[in-house]
């Protein structure tokens, strides 16, 4: 038996994504001069495809299909978005001349992010058959063990940071891939060396990246009469303030939306900052939209039922004896969890903006699909946790 409570919370996410989507996409609508159902049907038809995956998946017997799928995703996709920066124009959607999504007919599919699922496999099964009677290992010992996988992060890295200039999608699998090296039993003192290493890299992709420090820039001169208030020496806020720096307004027009929201919300389809203020707010900013039409109240749902969604990810994980499957399952957890607090701490102004998609709310297809994919592979998991005579996990 599957675990149906984790089916039903995530089809109530996707059922209000395409709700907002509908109410959110009216002035891109207007501006682009589609048919008011454009962004509507589109986003139906990923959700259906997704929902369709989910199910077909969850079906699928665990022993006999799981490690094929997930080495699938993972090798397929890992060729994806190496083969795509030497595709045609015809072929590979360029934005600012980083080359992020496939053309597939009239849509566009980005390897990254059904990527994030195979990597995730790749580690789980790869940590389990390699780590799976760990002994305690000194300090040398752990950076040998441990180099492969960080050597392909950093190959990940090249392809996602450097081409295809998406700083967040490789913050969210690096935090992925750390907090896994602890679940399989790394230092402490392991993991606060790829802590610092981490920062150091994001540092460096920063500084060599002149878009990314407008971006930095941006938000600092937003948060840095709070922060440097709180410091003791005049000598260190003098030399820290950013002067002349340009206001960024998606993040003043989003933290607007969210005020005028209140605690009850405008009502569906009655928000403001939609009609030109906020651009694209049905895709990275949507937990904006929500705030402003449905209030802090539609905000609160939205993250008991994301909360849920990694209860029920979480007690799979502790329930299953595969340590594959057991990995698996909380590097999906850890995948939702790091992408809905990166957009969330972006939208509010606590951290810059990361240009990552909430899950299950935000529009496009391949988010959607390859969110969906994932939460199949942790059903077909489930399958395999013990259950009592009503279905409920013992």
């Amino acid at each position: 038996m599957i675990d149906k409570p984790l089916l039903a919370a995530v089809m109530a996410l996707l059922t209000l994504s395409l709700v907002m989507d509908y109410s959110l996409s009216v002035y891109a609508v207007s501006h682009f001069n589609y048919s008011d159902l454009h962004f509507f049907i589109r986003q139906t038809g990923a959700v259906f495809i997704g929902f369709l995956a989910m199910i077909i998946l969850s079906k699928m017997d665990p022993d006999k299909w799981f490690s094929r799928v997930g080495l699938t995703l993972f090798i397929l996709f890992f060729l994806l978005m190496i083969v795509m920066q030497f595709l045609p124009s015809s072929l590979v959607n360029a934005v600012g001349g980083a080359k992020r999504w496939i053309r597939v007919g009239s849509m566009s599919i980005a390897p990254v992010e059904f990527f994030k699922v195979g990597f995730v496999f790749f580690l789980a099964w790869s940590f389990a058959r390699k780590f799976k009677d760990i002994q305690k290992m000194g300090f040398l010992e752990e950076i040998r063990a441990f180099s492969p996988y960080l050597i392909l992060f950093l190959l990940a890295v090249i392809i996602i940071a450097v081409f295809q200039k998406d700083l967040g999608q490789v913050v969210v699998l690096g935090a992925t891939l750390m907090v896994l090296f602890l679940f399989i039993g790394s230092s402490m003192k392991f993991f606060f060396m790829l802590l610092s290493g981490a920062f150091m890299a994001i540092l460096t992709l920063i500084f060599v990246a002149p878009h990314r420090m407008v971006r930095i820039k941006s938000w600092w001169g937003t948060v840095q009469n709070d922060i440097l208030a709180l410091l003791p020496f005049d000598f260190a806020s003098e030399n820290l303030r950013v002067l002349a720096v340009k206001e960024p307004w998606q993040i003043s027009n989003s933290l607007n939306a969210i005020h005028n929201g209140g605690f009850w919300g405008q009502g569906l389809g009655n928000g403001q900052f939609k009609l030109g203020y906020l651009s694209e707010v049905h895709t990275d900013f949507i937990l904006a939209g929500i705030t402003e039409e449905l209030g802090f109240f539609g905000l609160f749902l939205v993250t008991i039922i994301m909360l849920f969604i990694l209860f029920r990810i979480f007690k799979i994980a502790s329930k299953v004896k595969n340590p594959m499957y057991y990995l698996f399952s909380i590097g999906v957890g850890l995948l939702i969890a790091f992408a809905f607090i990166l957009n969330s701490y972006g939208i509010s102004g606590i951290t810059p903006i990361k240009g990552i998609a909430v899950p299950f709310l935000s529009y496009g297809g391949s988010h959607i699909l390859a969110s969906c994919i994932a939460i199949g592979m942790v059903l077909m998991v489930s399958k395999k946790v013990p259950r009592d005579m009503h279905g409920n996990i013992l």
